[in-house]
């Protein structure tokens, strides 16, 4: 049996999905009861709770449990906090910290070993370049200004917990460290500093769709190395299946991705009749840095590579999914796990 935790958030779903295919029985766990009827449907047995509060942990099963993924977590995407007029430090540790701390107790206490969590790239973001593939051996590099501080802050603490758990109570935990991760779900808008705005793939999709001018701000051929969430779920499976598993693992494609072939992807997948004119603006600002994750580790440890390498097929597989309408209830939901 698995427990996965944070299951009603798109990544948690695929993962529902992906467990259950590899023949595994899951117990899904989450706040929005709007979308709980998906993962029972699928074939999980759903519990509503609320990492943040010990005693919803009572609500779990105690024997025969493999592992635990948790996904449970407070994002700055999902944050309506103005940071130049409130500040929401707290919340993150409350979350991300102390959640994180319940589920390591709930599993302690009954002999659960594997647990895997999952934390920010942005924590070596100071390391980031094009063509330089960044190790998990690399220091801690980030800002200490910006709404994304205190959520990278809080996921290292989370995984230097972990860790203590690892060694003080021999328990073999592990974090996946991810980038963006594509894929169908209710993302389309974000948040950034408290103010709501379009996601960057969504304004493509629908410009694309629409027949419109695509611009590409900056530098065109900025690269970035994100995942596909099939891929993630796969990744998951693995992990869970392996010994080896233990400590922190990049979780990318490993694959440097063109800004300007992403555009051409979009265009080619969800444009019309009329496909939409690539308009280049190199005096516009991009602060988009480029980056690239080694992906060895997680090869080694428990033989993932990953499918989705090619945007291409990233967006292809998207509108699949998209067009099945099998996710319209998770798309259309805001609710925060």
């Amino acid at each position: 049996m698995v427990v996965i935790i944070g299951a009603t958030g798109f990544i948690g779903m695929y993962t529902v999905e992906r467990m259950i295919a590899a023949g595994k029985k899951v117990v899904a766990t989450g706040r929005n009861k709007k979308v709980a009827h998906i993962l029972t449907n699928m074939g999980a047995e759903f519990v509503e709770l609320d990492i943040t509060k010990r005693e919803d942990f009572d609500k779990l099963p105690t024997e025969n449990i493999e592992g635990v993924i948790l996904l449970a977590g407070l994002l700055p995407a999902n944050a309506k906090v103005d940071l130049t007029k409130d500040e929401n430090a707290g919340d993150y540790f409350v979350v991300n910290v102390l959640g994180t701390i319940n589920v390591l107790e709930y599993c302690r206490k009954n002999g659960i070993k594997k647990v895997i969590n999952c934390s920010s790239y942005s924590d070596v973001s100071g390391a980031w370049k094009k063509g330089v593939a960044i190790k998990e051996t690399e220091p801690r590099n980030f800002k200490f200004t910006g709404d994304h501080a205190v959520y990278v802050i809080s996921k290292n603490a989370a995984i230097d917990v972990m860790e203590y758990y690892n060694q003080q109570h021999d328990m073999q935990c592990a974090c996946f460290r991810f980038p963006p991760v594509y894929g169908v779900g209710p993302h389309s808008t974000i948040y950034v500093n408290g103010k709501s705005y379009k996601s960057g793939i969504q304004t493509f999709i629908e410009q694309a769709q629409k027949g419109e001018p695509i611009e590409i701000w900056g530098d065109p051929h900025i690269c970035r190395d994100i995942i596909y969430v099939k891929d993630v779920a796969t990744a998951f499976v693995k992990a869970l299946d392996s010994d080896k598993t233990k400590g922190l693992y990049n979780m990318t494609s490993g694959t440097e991705l063109d800004l300007e072939d992403q555009v051409k992807a979009v265009i080619e997948v969800f444009g019309g009749e009329k496909k939409s004119e690539i308009i280049y603006r190199p005096d516009k600002p991009n602060n988009t840095p480029s980056f690239l994750f080694d992906m060895t580790k997680a090869k080694e440890d428990f033989g993932f590579v990953p499918e989705y390498t090619s945007y291409i097929d990233i967006m292809k597989d998207y509108k699949r999914e998209l067009e099945s309408g099998r996710w319209d209830i998770l798309v259309d939901s805001r609710k925060k796990d």
